[in-house]
């Protein structure tokens, strides 16, 4: 391989697992194409991520879905694509722009009779959600502002069911994470959410430190105890 660098190297490898393992399709490729049309942030998971998700949410038998965070609505299709015809996903996206292109991209991957996209702060939309009293949900990704990391992960509880899995995404922050000391909101909010996950006794999880095409970063994942 001679002197490859590291991240040059992260990016081959993504690229080997991703065309053998989770290849795209026209509708990821154009939910891509489109939200960076439209300026949306560089921020969505890899296609791999994705087909992790979607992984996940089928080792659960998920049919209902709750995702913090839709952006341009690419991580939004690798799950709803885990769901049954009669499933539901209902993804929170505080931007009204980035709501707007996510439908279209949804709509047009053919998952807008199971997907829904809600526009507004997610922490004044989860307590609408839980006065409609859903079913609980199967499976919950946390991938909005790092901040309210712990308020949304105590909405995931309330939400869910024995069983249930929660997936909070970055929550490496660069390596900040370890940084106690930290007055950064998004390094704070990620801490309090790994303690959560670490001290509450209805949930279990890990972390796992993960390097790729979006450098260096990593999930928590956690289960529903009760």
């Amino acid at each position: 391989m001679g002197a490859m660098s590291g991240s040059q190297l992260w990016d081959d490898v993504d690229f080997y697992f991703t065309t053998h393992l989770s290849p795209d399709d026209e509708a990821l490729q154009a939910c891509l194409r489109d939200s960076e049309a439209a300026g949306l942030p560089h921020v969505n998971v890899t296609a791999n991520q994705g087909k992790f998700l979607q992984l996940l949410a089928q080792i659960q038998d998920a049919r209902h879905i709750l995702e913090i965070g839709t952006l341009g609505g690419y991580s939004t299709i690798w799950l709803g694509r885990a769901l049954p015809a009669d499933g539901r996903l209902i993804s929170l996206e505080y931007s009204a722009k980035h709501a707007e292109i996510a439908t279209r991209n949804i709509a047009r991957a053919g998952l807008d009779k199971v997907v829904e996209v809600r526009v507004g702060p997610a922490l004044e939309s989860l307590p609408k959600l839980a006065d409609e009293n859903p079913a609980p949900f199967d499976l919950v990704f946390v991938d909005a502002d790092k901040a309210n990391n712990p308020h949304y992960l105590e909405w995931a509880l309330r939400l869910t069911r024995a069983g249930s899995l929660i997936v909070v995404d970055n929550v490496v922050r660069g390596g900040r994470v370890v940084d106690s000391e930290s007055i950064e909101p998004d390094v704070r909010g990620t801490r309090a959410a790994i303690e959560m996950i670490a001290t509450h006794p209805r949930l279990t999880g890990t972390a796992l430190q993960t390097v790729g095409s979006k450098g260096y970063d990593g999930f928590a994942l956690a289960r529903v105890l009760a």
